[in-house]
């Protein structure tokens, strides 16, 4: 597939939220999965904002041990939360020469080999959800070109973000509410990893390959699945498939023909 093709198929994944079992965190999931895709970045993730100015971690589901310490400080410093608090791209920075506000998340950041850092708020307008955080761990930063891509891809997710919460009839606090689920979900899919790759004999990785992918042939939320595997230590059984009608004759009363 051609990047040109990956680029229109990630537009309309990020607008297929208008369904009834809109899952949140498969979605995210799926922007950083495609950031990493297209843009050669070494790592995104996505970072929420719930309630007010205090950020919160949603993706990636499968971070690597140097990423989530990465991800952990990007909550309360660096690119992701000053593109969230201005509403505005930060560009490739060089980790070597980084403001010195962001300190401790550029130190934990180069520690972990990673050398440019950039971010994009995911916004609409006057709502700002938090951002998308791009880390790089080569010799250039992500092209300006490619910033300006993922911020269409950002503002795209803001856009399905806000548009499954219209589908739902909800207010603000609502979608908000089902953003900050994305946390939790997070952490339980972290356990059910866990849980799932011990009783398989598999890696973390494949596990939760192995949890998407049948979450997403069986219509099931992620979340769901992750449950299931912490609780019976396996995949759920799918759903039984619906019944059709039973067909039934029915039995006509004997009517007397008159004499």
């Amino acid at each position: 597939m051609s990047r040109e093709d990956k680029i229109a198929q990630t537009f309309v994944e990020l607008a297929d939220t208008l369904v009834a079992d809109f899952d949140v965190i498969d979605f995210l999931q799926q922007l950083t999965v495609r950031c990493r895709d297209i843009f050669a970045v070494t790592d995104a993730a996505v970072v929420l904002a719930y309630p007010g100015p205090q950020m919160y971690s949603a993706a990636p589901c499968d971070p690597s041990p140097a990423l989530s310490k990465v991800v952990d400080l990007a909550l309360h410093e660096g690119p992701a939360l000053d593109a969230y608090r201005t509403a505005e791209p930060v560009a490739p920075g060089d980790l070597a020469r980084a403001p010195a506000a962001w300190g401790d998340f550029t130190k934990q950041a180069r520690d972990a080999g990673y050398t440019y850092a950039c971010a994009v708020p995911l916004r609409l307008r006057r709502d700002t959800l938090g951002s998308l955080l791009l880390l790089r761990a080569t010799d250039s930063p992500v092209p300006l070109d490619d910033l300006a891509m993922a911020q269409a891809f950002a503002d795209a997710a803001t856009i399905g973000l806000i548009h499954a919460r219209t589908l739902r009839h909800t207010d603000t606090g609502t979608i908000n509410e089902q953003l900050h689920g994305a946390l939790h979900g997070r952490i339980l899919i972290e356990q059910a990893k866990g849980y799932l790759a011990a009783h398989r004999d598999v890696s973390l990785g494949d596990a939760f390959d192995l949890m998407r992918d049948h979450a997403r042939r069986n219509g099931l939320m992620l979340s769901t699945v992750a449950q299931n595997a912490i609780d019976a230590g396996d995949l759920p059984r799918p759903p039984a498939p619906p019944r059709p009608p039973e067909s039934r004759t029915r039995e006509r009363p004997n009517r007397r023909l008159p004499d």
